[in-house]
């Protein structure tokens, strides 16, 4: 028999406190984590093999750099509209759609004979990618109370990062070893476990029952129109100045011109329409709940700035493989998971979030600064620390930033912030490949003008790496080349450290926040 003492004990705890996952919802969480691992697979396995590709296709540099944005791109735009479909039409409805919509997009990857097919198929890919992202997290919130969401959450984040740390070596392996087109082909089977772990696993019963029709008529259709067109115009607009036409040209400012407008109007539909939107603008409410975006976006910004520009590096400065350059990454992938579970688990235990996001930044504010250090012969040591401190902090603030958008929250607009918190890192990504992109090419094509080498080499900078290879290590071209590269590589590492840095500055505004709130959600697993 427990004593009075014992019972007065418990009954100072919360229901979110002693909550544990019975069966069903651990086959869920699983399940989810899984299929996790298969997106994070695909999203860094093109990392180190872009310029193969470039190369198989007869590409160019823009081509190749698009390979990897435009499954960024729809990735992002994506997020909100299947999370707030889902709410309508079912959380494992979706997840199957989006399911479907990656086996396609990987299949046209995988028979791509030029650009123009591969990169159909990676959009789509990215739809799919987008999809698996936002319904993991907004399952979760549908099934685990906010105290113990980053504990559970660990493990997809565990598995997110096993397959960002595998994947580049993956990617590296097999184009030196068989073909490019085994990066596609790996999915497959990986899809297949997809589909029967969505159907059989990732049950979820509505509490609301509504007809087709209903369904159809609560979806809000216009506003997901206006979201996808005004994103996509913004976003590609972004992604084209200073890599494919110039910031001052009519081809990069129309489409921006033309999305910044779509958004606004969204925005107006938003607040004529008030209910059943696409999103809610609740939960945008506060200064910490802006601060908190802004952190997920940088985070994103800098996670895949890192991971393109770091093998990069390593590909064109030193002279590596694509094999060696993916296990070069190891460093930063590696501490990258420790840094997120261990946050997961104190923020779950001590019930704050704020200290990680503080002491995150912090961290990788100095990592991306120790980047700098990265020249023709700096030791493995130096660069290794360097990547490891990155990854360290890195994966704090991925933790902290998610559990604190959520904890910021209303109660009944967390799954949606959820969706948010990953479209806004997910939104970085593109961002952040498409400005370094700009600041790299720009900044190595001003190098090699003052060296008396041709701009041009600037702007098809991975396909000549093959050509500096073919180099002798005294010619004077090759060492002039490398010192362009140098240069280049050296404004986006200053470049990542500002923006680091903006991050922990805006991160101070983010206030105290409770996560003791109770679990509302209109799903639960059967």
């Amino acid at each position: 028999m427990p004593s009075s003492f014992d019972e007065e004990a418990l009954s100072k705890k919360s229901a979110e406190e002693l909550w544990k996952p019975q069966k069903k919802e651990m086959l869920i969480m699983v399940s989810l984590s899984l299929i996790a691992l298969m997106v994070a697979l695909d999203a860094t396995i093109l990392v180190t093999v872009l310029p193969d590709i470039a190369k198989a296709l007869n590409g160019s540099s823009v081509e190749a750099f698009w390979a990897g944005t435009s499954y960024l791109l729809t990735s992002a735009i994506f997020q909100p509209v299947i999370a707030s479909i889902s709410q309508v039409f079912g959380r494992q409805q979706l997840l199957l759609v989006s399911l479907f919509f990656f086996t396609l997009g990987t299949i046209l990857c995988a028979v791509a004979q030029n650009f123009p097919v591969l990169l159909g198929g990676r959009s789509i890919q990215g739809i799919g990618g987008g999809g698996i992202i936002t319904l993991s997290q907004v399952i979760f919130c549908d099934i685990v109370p906010l105290r113990q969401r980053p504990k559970y959450f660990s493990m997809v984040l565990g598995a997110w990062s096993i397959g960002s740390i595998i994947g580049p070596v993956i990617g590296g392996v097999l184009t030196e070893h068989t073909t490019w087109r085994w990066v596609f082909y790996i999915n497959f089977p990986f899809c297949f476990l997809g589909f029967i772990l969505a159907i059989f696993f990732v049950r979820l019963n509505a509490v609301s029952k509504l007809t087709l029709k209903e369904k159809l008529g609560k979806t809000d259709w216009i506003g997901a129109l206006l979201f996808i067109g005004g994103a996509t115009s913004f976003l590609v607009g972004l992604s084209w100045g200073g890599v494919q036409y110039p910031w001052d040209s009519a081809q990069t400012l129309a489409p921006i011109l033309v999305g910044a407008f779509g958004i606004v109007s969204f925005v107006i539909w938003l607040n004529y329409k008030r209910t059943d939107t696409l999103l809610p603008l609740s939960i945008f409410y506060c200064t910490s709940a802006l601060a908190a975006f802004y952190c997920a976006l940088i985070n994103g910004l800098l996670l895949f700035t890192g991971l393109y520009y770091v093998p990069f590096y390593f590909l064109s400065v030193r002279g590596e493989s694509s094999t060696q350059a993916g296990i070069n990454l190891f460093p930063a992938m590696v501490f990258l998971i420790p840094g997120s579970i261990v946050v997961a688990v104190l923020t779950a235990r001590l019930g704050r979030f704020r200290w990680a996001i503080w002491i995150g930044w912090v961290i990788t504010t100095f990592g991306a600064g120790f980047f700098m250090l990265f020249d023709l012969q700096t030791a493995t040591a130096v660069w290794a620390v360097a990547l490891a401190v990155f990854g360290i902090g890195s994966g704090m603030v991925l933790t902290s930033v998610n559990v604190g958008i959520q904890a910021i929250s209303k109660v009944e607009d967390c799954a949606m912030a959820a969706s948010m918190y990953g479209f806004m890192r997910s939104l970085g990504m593109p961002i952040g490949v498409a400005l370094s992109g700009t600041i790299f090419q720009n900044a190595m094509s001003s190098k090699l003008t003052s060296l008396g080498l041709p701009s041009e080499i600037a702007h098809d900078s991975e396909q000549y790496i093959f050509v500096l290879r073919t180099m002798s290590p005294t010619d004077p071209t090759r060492i002039a080349a490398l010192q362009a590269y140098l240069h280049g590589f050296d404004t986006v590492w200053i470049f990542m450290t500002a923006v680091a840095g903006s991050a922990l500055l805006v991160g101070l505004l983010i206030k105290k926040f409770d996560m003791e709130k109770p679990l509302v959600s209109q799903f639960t697993a059967r």
